[in-house]
């Protein structure tokens, strides 16, 4: 089973999408986890995750965030997909990080 997390600002704007993108997860049968958190939890579920999708308005936080996890694949989630809250869009952003 494969964890995608989303981080966002405070874990909030995110929640919608990660419901979409478990509802399309399901509907295709792809094995996942997906959970929503706030940059200021990135230390700990970073570590414990297959890949990390970063809202756009925080997207300025990729390159760190990349340099400091170099082993987990990181990504700012498209800006359209995001305010459309496009979850199978989004998901499969996730599954190309994967």
């Amino acid at each position: 089973m494969k964890k995608i997390v989303l981080l966002c600002s405070t874990g909030m704007s995110t929640s919608l999408l990660v419901n979409r993108m478990r509802e399309a997860a399901k509907e295709e049968g792809f094995d996942c986890e997906i959970h929503a958190y706030g940059i200021a939890e990135a230390a700990n579920v970073i570590p414990e995750s297959d890949c990390v999708l970063i809202g756009p308005q925080i997207r300025f936080n990729v390159p760190k965030l990349k340099a400091k996890y170099p082993s987990v694949p990181i990504a700012a989630v498209d800006m359209k997909n995001y305010g459309t809250m496009n979850g199978r869009a989004v998901l499969e952003e996730a599954k190309k990080l994967l």
